[in-house]
């Protein structure tokens, strides 16, 4: 029977009907074809390197994986001596997150991924991964920028879920229609860039009366907020894509970005795992402090 609410020949491409039961096709996926598959596991034997630090990452620098180097760089810059760390690169556009030992740390391949090598308890590693997952348990191991206080404690974790929960209509959604997908598809861009707006305007309203994102303190929510809005805000993610959100339009957001973009601990961890870039301005791997000696922060 044919379709009257949605004629194929309305669809994009033209007349195009979706099958009764979808199969995988190597082509599927734009940009991101030669890593996405509709199985998990892994794809090849890999041991992951391992450096001296009790804590090892493995990540690279997208918005995730800057959440937890912020958040690492935040607690050495705070005196918490034994937040050092080894950072070892994944690059997901060659496939590296499905190698076998990746595999072992997260299942779900994607980055990032840690191995605390010395517990609080004593005993046998414990492997992490979801970026939200990570800052709650570093910031549980070290007691900072997660407070004891329950309302107080609350009140982070709604935000950082917030932007757990948020972040894919800004990045799967808005993000890979607006700049990875292969055909530019007009009902998809506006759905996403609809919602996008009306995030940043819930962060917008309430950075207007709170100097942090949970309020008066700095927090791991920030931490997780800033590399997926604070960046946008500051035209720094997607290629035009503040110009084409007018981000400049949230005041209040602007003012926690540029606010928060002028921390030490953030300048380095969003450097972390980043692989190319202006010479100077990039650091793949870290495994102590003067790796960042001669960068331009």
């Amino acid at each position: 029977m044919t379709e009257t609410k949605f004629p194929p020949e309305n669809n994009l491409p033209a007349g195009y009907e979706p099958p009764r039961v979808w199969t995988w096709d190597a082509g599927n996926g734009g940009q991101f074809a030669s890593i996405n598959r509709p199985v998990a596991g892994p794809t090849h034997d890999k041991d992951l390197p391992v450096g001296e630090h009790d804590l090892q990452l493995y990540s690279l620098a997208t918005p995730n994986g800057q959440k937890v180097t912020i958040l690492l760089e935040e607690l050495l810059e705070a005196g918490i001596k034994a937040a050092d760390y080894d950072a070892w690169l994944i690059t997901i556009g060659k496939g590296e997150q499905f190698g076998s030992g990746f595999v072992d740390v997260n299942p779900n391949s994607k980055i990032p991924a840690l191995l605390d090598r010395k517990p609080r308890d004593g005993g046998e590693p414990v492997r992490l991964f979801e970026s939200g997952s990570i800052l709650v348990y570093l910031a549980d191991k070290f007691g900072a920028f997660l407070p004891k206080d329950a309302r107080a404690r609350a009140e982070v974790m709604n935000w950082l879920f917030w932007q757990m929960g948020s972040a894919p209509f800004v990045g799967g959604g808005f993000g890979h229609f607006f700049a990875y997908a292969p055909v530019k598809i007009q009902y998809a861009i506006d759905r996403y860039a609809m919602e996008a707006k009306r995030q940043m305007d819930v962060l917008n309203r309430q950075l207007a009366n709170n100097e942090f994102v949970a309020g008066s303190d700095y927090s791991i929510a920030d931490m997780a907020i800033w590399p997926w809005y604070g960046r946008l805000a500051l035209d720094q993610s997607y290629p035009d894509a503040g110009t084409f959100l007018a981000t400049h339009e949230y005041e209040h957001v602007q003012r926690w970005a540029k606010q928060l973009a002028a921390r030490a601990g953030l300048k380095r961890g969003i450097v972390v795992n980043k692989a190319s870039g202006e010479p100077g301005t990039f650091l793949p791997e870290r495994h102590n402090a003067a790796d960042f000696d001669g960068l331009t922060l």
